[in-house]
């Protein structure tokens, strides 16, 4: 009450407690990534800032948006993510020894993950329209399968196995909550546990090392086991309260390879301890509980879907990110949201914020309406 008497009311329904948990952790990795370049802006604090800034405003205009624009709007973003994952297996730009991106020239713009997002809401909407009567019969299945599976296999042949893991989980999540018997996932589980050796024979050779790192991590600690090796050094050395903010040095003396990007997690606990760490996996934490509270309370099938959908993707980024900087999980190029350097990814997390924004604030607007079943 306070707040909508000092300020406009279009204002005053935003989120400003999650804007503010936004704002922090992206603070937080852009002072990683000033101290991870030495003390300078350059090459990755100032242009971090700046996407950061663009994109978060983009996600506040974004919250504006009513829920049959985004629907409407759902289809055609599908249908052009698609598209550029097409052409990025056609002509896109090759770094790392995969194709991934389409140089922009100004960045490097990485489809597959948006592609992230836009699974979430077709699937949404695809389960929004199906009727209740027919979530137990093939046709719940077979489209949806078809919709995720297509996106899938272009994003394997980058080749980009984290991407395409982390559209199979938020499809998954979908598609689980939109009320799919348990006995397909339960045989979907089984599928895959049986077809793990044959996956890992159609492995590349880089992926298939970081798996047996994975299961014995002193294997190769100057080689493929290099990167985690580093990781957990970084972390350890960092004790409670860290170094000190630009006394990182496994990061400064370029020991921890990809500490702007992957490994941010590493460079930050360094400097700023147990302590600094537990800030930040608090605040993703706040903003995920933000996240499922919305799914709770949307008013459509829709919002729902999109808004767990949605939480998931995120949820996804900070536990695998955490969980391979720890050595817990393979190295498969998840970044860390709003942290790690990368213009595509933050892009990705702000779209997913804006379109929860937007169910959060027509949720303020119509506190009292009951959701919809069918």
């Amino acid at each position: 009450m306070l707040l909508s008497s000092v300020v406009p009311r279009p204002l005053a329904l935003l989120p400003w407690k999650v804007i503010l948990l936004v704002l922090a952790i992206g603070g937080m990795g852009i002072a990683t990534l000033y101290s991870t370049a030495g003390g300078s802006v350059e090459p990755w604090a100032l242009r971090q800032g700046l996407i950061f800034i663009t994109v978060l405003l983009a996600a506040i205009g974004m919250s504006y948006m009513p829920e049959r624009w985004i629907k409407t709007l759902t289809p055609l973003a599908y249908a052009g993510v698609f598209l550029l994952l097409i052409l990025v297996e056609a002509m896109g730009h090759i770094g790392k020894g995969a194709q991934r991106w389409i140089d922009l020239g100004f960045m490097k713009l990485q489809p597959s993950e948006f592609m992230k997002p836009v699974i979430v809401l077709v699937l949404a909407r695809f389960y929004e329209l199906l009727p209740l009567g027919d979530l137990r019969k093939l046709r719940a299945l077979w489209p949806a399968a078809l919709l995720v599976g297509a996106p899938v296999g272009l994003i394997l042949l980058q080749p980009d196995l984290g991407t395409a893991l982390a559209v199979l989980f938020a499809a998954v999540v979908v598609m689980f909550m939109a009320g799919l018997p348990l006995w397909y996932f339960v045989g979907g589980g089984l599928a895959v546990l049986a077809a793990l050796p044959l996956a890992y024979a159609f492995m590349h050779d880089y992926q298939r090392r970081r798996v047996l790192i994975f299961l014995d991590p002193e294997a190769d600690p100057l080689g493929a086991g290099y990167h985690v090796s580093q990781s957990k050094i970084a972390i350890g050395s960092g004790g409670t309260w860290g170094k000190g903010y630009l006394n990182g040095s496994q990061s400064h003396l370029q020991y921890l390879p990809e500490g702007h990007t992957d490994f941010i997690f590493s460079a930050m606990v360094e400097e700023w301890g147990l302590v600094g760490g537990t800030v930040l996996i608090l605040a993703f934490a706040g903003l995920i509980a933000w996240g499922l509270n919305v799914a709770r309370k949307a008013h459509s099938r829709f919002g729902k879907l999109a808004a767990v959908g949605l939480t998931s993707n995120i949820f996804f980024y900070v536990g695998v990110n955490l969980m391979m900087v720890m050595g817990m999980a393979p190295v498969v190029g998840i970044p860390l949201p709003l942290v790690s350097f990368g213009g595509s990814a933050v892009m990705t997390v702000m779209l997913s914020i804006g379109v929860l924004m937007s169910f959060d604030r027509q949720i303020r607007l119509a506190p009292r309406r009951p959701a919809q079943t069918d």
